[in-house]
């Protein structure tokens, strides 16, 4: 530990992941959807739950580019990534652990199994030990240069990066076409109703705060949460809690933790709005070769994009792979790597 992070109250991050390759995992939801009917809704997609190695560029990004990490939690189900066989032994085991679902979820028993990002990460506050400051990534998350405490966490308050956004809700064209949409087809208003977005749940996490025309649209990037302020708020809205927790897969009305940490802390005046720092953002099963290569080229040419969230990449053609993993490669590097120059 170098003498600033003792200097300082310690900040850890913690990230949730899942092997849906895992038999034991793939047989545990089988039997969930059995139990609903066997059908497989979006929320239960295989891509949901499949991993191609980004968990091992998300804490590789973190030990190389954040060093001023204590702790590096991996929240799962009964499962222990490959990862931490190769870090034991080295100057880095004691710095990634292995949380599972029955620690976080202890007196919710009722609600496990989950294959819900959006109920687990509700629960991350519970992991014991945990510092006061956190950073909450998902697995497919990484930092493509270094960072310091101060991008996260400054003189007390959160940093926060995104913008003001009107509730869609209150978007006069939007509320023309919802009206419109349930007028002429109950269908159509039924599948949007209960359509599982990632802003309308952020939509959610603002309602529970009070906001009620506008909310604070946060993208996708390591988020910063205060323990001490989510353990606050579930203790005066336990119902909120529960009810979040309760649903195995993503479902509408839901909130999300790192738009309702967010939230908390402007309500309370203890964040700080700063968009110095930006997130690359791919989508290959998406987007075009192009396109992919262009926005590469652009990350490597500015100091601001300092965070990368790639998504679905096992659902990319093997082009696009093979471009998105040298690409990381020679950004992040590999565990090997990092391990080698640490001997």
């Amino acid at each position: 530990m170098t003498a600033t992070q003792t200097a300082q109250a310690p900040i850890d991050a913690v990230i949730t992941w899942v092997d849906g390759s895992d038999p034991k995992h793939a047989a545990k939801l089988e039997a969930y959807l059995a139990s609903i009917g066997g059908s497989r809704p979006r929320a239960a997609s295989p891509s949901r739950f499949h991993h191609s190695g980004e968990l091992d560029y998300c804490v590789t990004s973190l030990l190389r580019f954040a060093p001023w990490l204590r702790t590096i939690y991996i929240v799962t189900d009964e499962q222990t990534p490959d990862l931490i066989h190769k870090l034991k032994g080295t100057v880095y085991e004691d710095r990634v652990k292995v949380v599972d679902h029955k620690v976080i979820f202890a007196g919710f028993e009722q609600h496990l199994p989950s294959f819900n990002s959006c109920s687990i990460s509700s629960l991350l506050y519970r992991i014991p030990g945990l510092a006061e400051k956190f950073l909450y990534l998902n697995d497919d998350f990484a930092l493509i240069q270094p960072v310091k405490e101060t991008d996260f966490f400054q003189d007390g308050s959160v940093v926060l990066r995104g913008s003001w956004r009107k509730f869609s809700d209150k978007i006069i064209h939007k509320k023309i076409a919802h009206f419109l949409e349930g007028l002429f087809s109950k269908k159509k208003k039924t599948n949007r109703e209960t359509r599982v977005g990632y802003l309308a749940a952020q939509e959610n996490s603002a309602r529970l705060l009070g906001y009620r025309t506008w909310y604070f649209q946060v993208p996708h990037n390591p988020h910063p949460s205060l323990v001490s302020s989510q353990r606050e708020f579930f203790e005066s809205n336990p119902k909120a809690l529960e009810s979040n927790i309760s649903f195995p897969l993503r479902a509408s009305g839901q909130f999300i933790e790192e738009s309702l940490a967010a939230h908390i802390e402007l309500r309370k005046k203890n964040a700080k709005i700063k968009n110095t720092l930006n997130v690359l953002q791919l989508k290959p099963a998406d987007q075009a070769l192009l396109r992919i290569k262009n926005k590469l080229n652009r990350a490597d040419k500015t100091k601001k994009t300092a965070f990368v969230c790639v998504q679905n990449v096992e659902n990319a053609d093997e082009e696009k792979q093979k471009l998105i993993f040298e690409w990381l490669d020679k950004r992040i590097g590999t565990v090997d790597e990092l391990l080698n120059a640490n001997r």
